[in-house]
């Protein structure tokens, strides 16, 4: 497994995968493909059913719509390629694919980081400002708001991918993990990357802006609430509870890895497994299971599809 290698750089890695025993990554394979296909069908149904229904045009279904159009995108970006290698004896990578991996990782994962911050605000300003909600929340705001999201994704991803190409590969070509990521990569280089790693670490710094902005979000809107009958708390709690699992689903696993030092645990990849796969299966169940709109919006879109089919 020897590297291929021209003027002293590396421009091929060997990936070691989440483990290393055969019938075990059989195993994997037929848990982890029907995942994938659950989690684009499922945030698929999500798109298409706000995209066509007229009763989800509010800004928080709006949010939403994008960030299942990110799901699908940010599961793409890793999941297929950690399928197929599951099959293959040796798993390898050309250096511009892991680059090319690296920057969708980021910049799909922090752009879904934004949009649950937005959608955070939009439900601050729903339940503490509702006879402003639409003045604040206007549709120029929310394209603006999502548009803001994308721009902040893409230039966090360029700033570690800017990273990643300095970095010299002159020797271990190894990556122990099943995708391509910063910590990995660190070890492989052929330097120092204590500095490097202090410029990552600030640059993730963003991600934990973001999840006080909306635990502060949240802890605003629970003190608002106790002015609120019984019946109003419960239906304000119900909008955000879905939310609020999805972003403990997803910024819980992520900080337990970005904002501590790196190590090759093997339970690593066991966390990191949790939110690149599972997790954006999990969002469209958790949205529908809670939300009474969306599921009568998906039964009247299924409703049209076989009469259509009468």
């Amino acid at each position: 497994m020897e590297s291929k290698v021209r003027a002293n750089n590396v421009t091929e890695f060997i990936i070691v995968g989440l483990f290393r025993d055969p019938q075990v990554q059989r195993v994997c394979f037929a848990l982890f493909l029907p995942v994938y296909l659950a989690t684009v069908l499922g945030n698929g149904l999500i798109v298409l059913t706000i995209s066509t229904s007229k009763s989800l045009s509010s800004p928080m279904y709006f949010f939403l719509y994008y960030l299942s159009v990110v799901e699908i995108s940010y599961s793409s970006t890793i999941v297929p390629k950690f399928i197929s290698d599951l099959l293959a004896k040796i798993k390898t990578i050309s250096l511009e694919g892991c680059v090319t991996q690296l920057f969708f990782f980021h910049f799909l994962g922090v752009t879904e980081i934004f949009l649950l911050t937005v959608m955070a605000y939009d439900r601050y300003v729903a339940i503490c400002k509702p006879l402003h909600y639409t003045t604040i929340m206007s549709r120029s705001v929310c394209h603006l708001l999502v548009a803001g999201s994308w721009l902040g994704g893409f230039v966090h991803s360029i700033v570690q991918v800017f990273i990643t190409v300095q970095l010299p590969f002159c020797g271990p070509n190894v990556i122990d993990h099943y995708f391509c990521d910063l910590h990995p990569l660190f070890k492989l280089a052929c330097k120092d990357t204590s500095e490097e790693g202090l410029i990552v670490l600030v640059n993730s710094l963003l991600a934990v802006f973001a999840f006080l902005f909306l635990v502060s979000s949240y802890i605003v809107i629970l003190v608002h609430l106790r002015n609120h009958s019984a019946e109003g708390r419960r239906k304000a709690l119900s909008t955000c509870a879905s939310h609020i699992t999805v972003v403990l689903l997803f910024f819980g696993p992520a900080i337990f890895l970005y904002l501590r030092p790196s190590s090759t645990f093997t339970e690593d990849k066991l966390v990191a497994v949790f939110y690149t796969v599972i997790t954006p299966m999990l969002n469209p169940i958790i949205y529908t299971l809670r939300n009474k709109e969306v599921k009568i919006a998906m039964r009247k879109l299924w409703g049209k599809k076989n009469s259509g089919m009468d």
